[in-house]
């Protein structure tokens, strides 16, 4: 089916994207309409509008050198260029991490570089990102695919070094790396550390971010991939090739760096078993080829300890052919449509439900609460009528009791307000409780401790085991304030329990934190450190460069991690109470104007009627009010599937 490829499904996905861009902006309208807007608000709309437009799916391709990887994304994403557009040759081609995506914000298409000598400063490559003058930058003339694909060349350039200066880069193991030195002594090494590619493809302009990453030696010397960009990833593609088979080094970046994201089910992990082209062979039946194509599969899943299924054979050299000289019958061979298949069936939708778990949640959680606290005002304008129109005959002494009687309602009500902020009161100090938990001063503190006793240690041992002691106290003050969060989680429903089941007030449900994310992140970066501190490397590095780069690639992660974790809790405590907050307030407010009319219907009989007269123009407004929320509702509401069908509808 054509809604099955990869292209439909994404472009159905920005198009559901933009339709609750326009959603959105209906509600912000609509609360300015009808006065109901307030700061907090309009600020939380703003930001869930800009995480909206911003959003991408990223999906990383992952394999040791030679696995034809860059390939396989020319043949999925780029075939439309009759060419091969990024460079894929025989041996290593990607030798910096690359991301392809498209910048809105900037005027022209562009290749950044960042000189691989920054590898030997204090600075992340996120915080370079930050600053485009540390890149060095090339035009891109999309009109031409030729200049495009010559340009993109630029970013697999190498040059030669010394090994001591390879080594001082992270990038040559004097133990290992041997067999890697040119014969005038000179070291290869990549010449740019990171490559950020922006330009206006349509799939890129719908949100899809490209990561290429490099090979293993390259992936375990710069940790902000694997700590950052990966996990960052809703998919990773392992790609393996069918003419090495499962090798040692394929194995090591699988454990290290592919398997540990199984502990996160929002990412989905996709191995590739490529070149398959190199088992065609034209003197056996098309039935024995595929059934040594099946047994490189199920060697393949057995030694990654994954189901068979889960391995998708492919040729995306003759993929990517077939795709350019329009040869159907190759590119059924070559099966790369049947991944394209598990990333537009599987893929998007995971990453829809993403996007539906933050943007949509929240934004119709905000719809949700005008919704209900529109329906209370129509029920207490429908309440008031019937009450008011049931005393059009009765005499003052029965205005009079329900006058008395409202009253006494009034009174228990705000008995129960009182109880409600003694809860809330509690509530508070629970928050604050954990953002002390979670404050960066005390994290600061253990940094700087830290620094100084790897600084003063005289042996590799005492090093290592201050690192150790490091992250073992840092992961046990994540795992303290999940414990904290969770108490406090169920203190705040106690709250709305109990106000919602003696007020009526309607199922007004709180928004609850979390703090598995940090957790998961936590456990990565422990892992990290673990490998960092045991590596044979470390041992033989110099200290000071041991100390700098564990505190650039993981203790500043760390540090951001709890940065994060504190800012979220921090805006999760601010508007925790409010929905409730705001149906207390709206509940007084009815109250109080219930009793006003009483007063002055029992002071004039003239006051009835107009007021029986403006409760009904007030209900058939809140009836407009609340079919326009209701349609809000089915908007925000609506499954892909229906973008995709009108696709087929048109086509």
């Amino acid at each position: 089916m054509a809604a099955d490829r990869f292209t439909d499904q994404m472009q159905a996905y920005g198009k559901w994207k933009s339709t609750l861009v326009e959603a959105i902006l209906k509600y912000q309208s609509w609360l300015e309409q009808n006065k109901m807007s307030e700061a907090e608000m309009e600020l939380r709309i703003f930001e869930l509008l800009d995480q909206l437009r911003s959003d991408s799916l990223t999906i990383a391709f992952v394999a040791e050198f030679a696995r034809g990887k860059t390939e396989l994304i020319n043949g999925i994403f780029f075939s439309e260029y009759d060419r091969r557009l990024l460079p894929s040759e025989a041996g290593r081609t990607t030798m910096c991490p690359t991301e392809l995506f498209y910048d809105s914000a900037e005027n022209q298409s562009y290749i950044r570089l960042l000189p691989i000598e920054t590898r030997l400063e204090d600075t992340s490559i996120s915080e370079h990102k930050r600053n485009p003058i540390n890149w060095t930058t090339i035009e891109l003339n999309t009109s031409s695919s030729e200049e495009m694909a010559e340009a993109f060349r630029e970013v697999v350039r190498k040059k030669a070094v010394p090994p001591e200066v390879a080594q001082k880069l992270g990038l040559f193991n004097p133990e290992h790396d041997q067999g890697h030195i040119n014969k005038d002594g000179t070291v290869d090494v990549p010449m740019w550390r990171h490559a950020l590619i922006s330009f206006p493809h349509p799939l890129l302009k719908e949100g899809l971010s490209i990561l290429d990453t490099p090979g293993l030696n390259a992936m375990g010397s710069e940790p902000e991939l694997t700590l950052n960009m990966l996990p960052n990833a809703q998919a990773v593609v392992f790609v393996l090739a069918a003419d090495t088979g499962v090798t040692k080094s394929d194995m090591e970046m699988w454990t290290h760096h592919v398997k540990a994201l199984n502990a996160d089910t929002r990412h989905a992990r996709l191995v590739v078993l490529n070149k398959i082209d190199t088992l065609w062979d034209e003197l056996k039946d098309e039935s024995s080829v595929n059934n040594t194509i099946q047994a490189q599969c199920n060697t393949a899943a057995k030694m990654l300890d994954i189901e068979t299924k889960s391995v998708f054979p492919v040729s995306a050299q003759k993929g990517l052919l077939a795709k350019i000289r329009h040869d159907q019958d190759l590119l059924e061979k070559s099966n790369i449509l049947s991944l394209e298949t598990i990333l537009s069936t599987d893929i998007l939708p995971k990453k829809q439900e993403i996007v539906r778990d933050s943007v949509v949640g929240e934004i119709g959680s905000m719809v949700k609460q005008s919704r209900d606290l529109i329906a209370s005002r129509l029920a207490d304008a429908n309440k008031q009528l019937k009450e008011l129109q049931s005393l059009s005959n009765k005499n003052e002494d029965v205005i009079s009791h329900l006058l008395k009687k409202t009253r006494s309602e009034q009174a228990i009500y705000y008995k129960s307000v009182e109880s409600f902020q003694a809860n809330r009161k509690l509530f508070s100090e629970a928050h604050t409780g954990l953002l002390g938990i979670l404050s960066l001063n005390e994290l600061d503190q253990l940094m700087s401790k830290t620094r100084k006793t790897m600084a003063d240690t005289w042996t590799t041992v005492g090093l290592k085991n201050s690192m150790k002691e490091f992250f073992e106290v840092i992961n046990n003050t994540i795992k303290e304030a999940s414990s904290r969060t969770d108490k406090t989680n169920m203190l705040m429903q106690g709250i709305y329990r109990k106000f919602n089941a003696e007020h009526g007030l309607g199922d007004t449900k709180p928004k609850l934190f979390t703090m598995s994310k940090y957790k998961r992140h936590m456990e990565r970066l422990y892992h990290e450190a673990d490998a960092y501190r045991k590596s044979p490397v470390t041992a033989m590095t110099e200290q000071s460069f041991v100390i700098k780069k564990f505190f650039i690639s993981m203790v500043s992660h760390a540090r951001n991690t709890f940065f994060n974790a504190h800012q979220e809790a921090e805006s999760w405590g601010k508007a925790a109470m409010a929905p409730l907050v705001s149906r207390i307030k709206e509940h007084k407010d009815q109250m109080e104007k219930r009793l006003e009319s009483l007063r002055k219907i029992n002071e004039s009989r003239d006051t009835l009627q107009s007021r029986v007269a403006e409760l009904e123009r007030s209900a058939e407004a809140l009836n407009v009010q609340l079919a326009d929320l209701n349609m809000l509702m089915e908007t925000l509401n609506q499954p892909l599937d229906n973008f995709i069908n009108k696709e087929q509808q048109v086509a």
